[in-house]
């Protein structure tokens, strides 16, 4: 019996370390080798990016901003002085206004009294036949008076040359003057309306073809009515031509009259109305419009002049319509005057240029045409040569001493 017993033990041992001997095989199969030892290997560096710094910074000392020097050898912590603001022009003072044309009578009768010596030739002949008598129609013509004024002028003439019988000189002058004054006119009210009694401000529109002076005009009206003692304020409704706006306030700043104006080729009614909105807002005076100068053909543009009053009426009415017309045009004028007039109530004639190469009859033409006076006369070029219209003077200036 225990001989059994040992010989079983002896086979489980046997067992047991067969069994070890396999599985110690098995797994020395299945592990890998470990790898190989590799040695440690610094990595390059890397390319810098935007932004970093080109070596690895250094502790090296830093200067503050107070101790570094500023460009120009200034002293350390010196402030930048600041370019100096550009100096106001100081205001001008207007020439007064009272007078004007007759200070200005030499330069217009320098260009303009080639009409009257004419006439004074022609009449002073000893025998006043027909042909003379169509010399001097022609001579009223060529002044561009007109053919209807033309035709009634001398008739008078005819009428009373022929119950003067002997004429001398002085009585030649005293009769054309007489005559030609009528043809003028003297019993018209030539004053520029810009006083309501109702209101203020006073409000008036520019207007007139391009290359008339209109925006020179306006710049010199505004002159005018501040060397009267008045206030003013400036539209710039002018937003179709380059640099009109500019020009305007030039001639504001010169004498302190603040300007409105809008971006350029901006919508005009909008700029006019703000004028005058603004001008009230101020407790000015007057209110100076000026309208784009428009060619006289183009109905839109003329329909826009027109949306341009509308607008402005909003806040009340005008007090004046000034039509510019370059006298040079002579008969030529005429035409633009009558399509300005149908869109627009002209309320005043503003002759321009009158001492170039114009004839004086044209203040007769154009003031029959419209049945509006004339109430303004550009004789230069400089800031005061804008005028009053006084029809003595100027008649006086066309025949003479």
């Amino acid at each position: 019996m225990e001989t059994v017993i040992l010989a079983v033990v002896i086979a489980v041992v046997v067992l047991a370390v067969l069994g070890g001997l396999v599985v110690g095989s098995r797994r020395q199969k299945s592990l890998p080798p470990p790898p190989p030892t590799t040695p440690d290997i610094t990595a390059p560096p890397t390319e810098p990016h935007v932004g970093d710094e080109a070596e690895t910074p250094r502790d090296e000392p830093r200067r503050t901003i107070e101790e570094v020097d500023l460009p120009g050898g200034g002293a350390t912590g010196t402030a930048v002085e600041e370019p100096p603001a550009p100096e106001v022009p100081a205001l001008e003072i207007p020439e007064p206004t009272e007078g004007r044309l007759i200070r200005l009578r030499a330069r217009l009768s320098r260009s303009q009294n080639a009409l009257g010596k004419g006439l004074l030739t022609l009449l002073s002949r000893e025998h006043l036949d027909e042909d003379t008598w169509e010399e001097i129609e022609d001579t009223l013509l060529t002044a561009d008076v007109g053919v209807q004024p033309t035709q009634e002028l001398v008739e008078r003439l005819r009428e009373r040359v022929r119950v003067l019988g002997t004429r001398t000189p002085e009585e030649l002058r005293a009769l054309l003057r007489d005559e030609l004054l009528k043809l003028v006119g003297t019993d018209v009210d030539r004053t520029v309306k810009t006083e309501p009694a109702d209101r203020k401000p006073g409000i008036v529109m520019v207007v007139g073809v391009n290359g008339t002076g209109k925006t020179t005009t306006t710049g010199k009206l505004a002159r005018v009515l501040v060397a009267d003692g008045r206030t003013v304020v400036l539209g710039a409704a002018d937003t179709f031509r380059a640099a009109a706006a500019d020009q305007l306030q030039t001639w504001g700043e010169r004498v302190g009259a603040h300007t409105v104006r809008g971006p350029e080729a901006g919508d005009p009614a909008s700029v006019a109305f703000d004028a005058v909105k603004e001008g009230k807002e101020m407790g000015v005076d007057v209110v100076l419009i000026d309208t784009a100068g428009r060619l006289h053909t183009k109905t839109g543009l003329m329909d826009e002049l027109g949306k341009v009053k509308r607008v402005v009426e909003k806040h009340a009415p005008l007090d004046e319509v000034l039509l510019v017309l370059d006298a040079t045009t002579g008969q030529n004028g005429l035409v633009q005057a009558r399509v300005f007039a149908e869109v627009v109530d002209i309320t005043g004639i503003v002759l321009t240029k009158l001492d170039g190469t114009a004839k004086g009859g044209i203040v007769v033409a154009v003031q029959r045409e419209l049945g509006v006076p004339v109430k303004l006369v550009g004789l230069g070029e400089g800031a005061d040569d804008l005028a009053p219209f006084e029809p003595e003077a100027f008649v006086d200036a066309l025949i003479g001493d």
